[in-house]
C-alpha cells in the first residue's frame, strides 16, 4: 500500500495543478490576512474562500485524477494486491497530496498571521472538507464508467453540497416555520459536510451575526464545545462511510 501511494504522490507532484492550486491559495490567504486589520474578519473571509472553493476543486480534480488512472489501477489489478487496499491507496495519495497543498497555501499564512483555536478550527475544517470531497469523487469514480458522465456528477455533487443545499433548508424552514423543526434541522444540517465545517469554525470565532439559523441551533442546543464534538464526529462519518460503499462497489465493479 505505501509502494502504491509513494508513486501516486510523485505522480501528483509532477502535476501543475496541485503546485497552482497551493500558490492560489497562498496567494488569497496571504492578501486576505495581511491586509485587514481585524483577525475574525480575515478568518471569515477564508472561510468563505475554504467553503466555496475546497470542496469544487477537490471534487473536481480527484474525479479527473481516478479516471485518468484506470490504466494504471488495471495493471495493478493484475497483480497480487487486494482490490480494497489498491483503492485506498490511491485515495489516500490523491486526498494527502489535497491536503498538503492545503496546508501550505491556508495553513501556514493562518499560523503566521493568527495563529489561536480559532485558526487551527479553519485549517481542520478545510482538511476534512478536502478528505470529504476527495471520497465523495472515489464513490462517483466506483459507480461510473463513462469518464464524461462521472465528471458531471462530481460538478453537481459539488454544487449541491456548496450552493443548493442551503437554498433547499431555507425553503424548508420557511415551509414549516409553525412548526417545532429546531430539532430535525439540526439533523438536516448533519447531511451537509460544508455546512458542518462552517458552524465548527463559527462555534471557535462565536461570532453570533455570522452564525445564521444553523449555527445558532447548535449552540443552542448543544453548546460550543458539545457542538464541535458532534460536528468532528459527523465530518469524520462523511469520510469512513464514503471510503466503505466505494470498497463495497468496487469489489465486485467489472473494468
Amino acid at each position: 500500500m505505501r509502494t502504491i501511494i509513494k508513486y501516486v504522490l510523485l505522480d501528483l507532484i509532477k502535476n501543475k495543478t496541485v503546485l497552482v492550486y497551493t500558490f492560489i491559495l497562498a496567494a488569497l490567504s496571504v492578501s486576505v490576512l495581511a491586509t485587514g486589520s481585524n483577525t475574525s474578519k480575515g478568518l471569515l473571509s477564508l472561510l468563505n474562500i475554504t467553503l466555496l472553493f475546497v470542496p469544487i476543486i477537490s471534487m473536481l480534480f480527484a474525479t479527473i485524477y481516478f479516471f485518468n488512472s484506470v490504466e494504471f489501477i488495471e495493471l495493478l489489478l493484475a497483480q497480487p494486491i487486494k482490490r480494497k487496499t489498491m483503492l485506498l491507496a490511491e485515495y489516500s495519495g490523491v486526498a494527502f497530496a489535497l491536503s498538503i497543498a492545503y496546508l501550505i497555501g491556508v495553513g501556514i499564512p493562518v499560523c503566521l498571521f493568527s495563529y489561536d483555536l480559532a485558526s487551527l478550527t479553519l485549517i481542520l475544517s478545510g482538511l476534512f472538507l478536502t478528505l470529504i470531497f476527495s471520497a465523495l469523487a472515489l464513490v462517483i469514480f466506483v459507480l461510473f464508467k463513462d469518464k464524461t458522465k462521472g465528471i458531471g456528477a462530481a460538478i453537481i455533487t459539488a454544487l449541491f453540497f456548496t450552493l443548493l443545499f442551503d437554498g433547499l433548508l431555507l425553503s424548508f424552514i420557511f415551509s414549516f416555520s409553525d412548526y417545532p423543526i429546531d430539532q430535525p434541522l439540526l439533523g438536516l444540517i448533519s447531511l451537509n459536510p460544508v455546512d458542518l465545517a462552517r458552524i465548527l469554525v463559527l462555534l471557535k470565532l462565536d461570532v453570533a451575526v455570522m452564525m445564521g439559523y444553523s449555527g445558532a441551533l447548535f449552540k443552542k442546543f448543544m453548546g460550543s464545545a458539545t457542538g464541535s464534538i458532534y460536528t468532528i464526529f459527523c465530518m469524520s462519518f462523511w469520510v469512513i462511510i464514503p471510503l466503505l460503499m466505494s470498497a463495497k462497489v468496487f469489489k465486485r465493479k467489472d473494468l
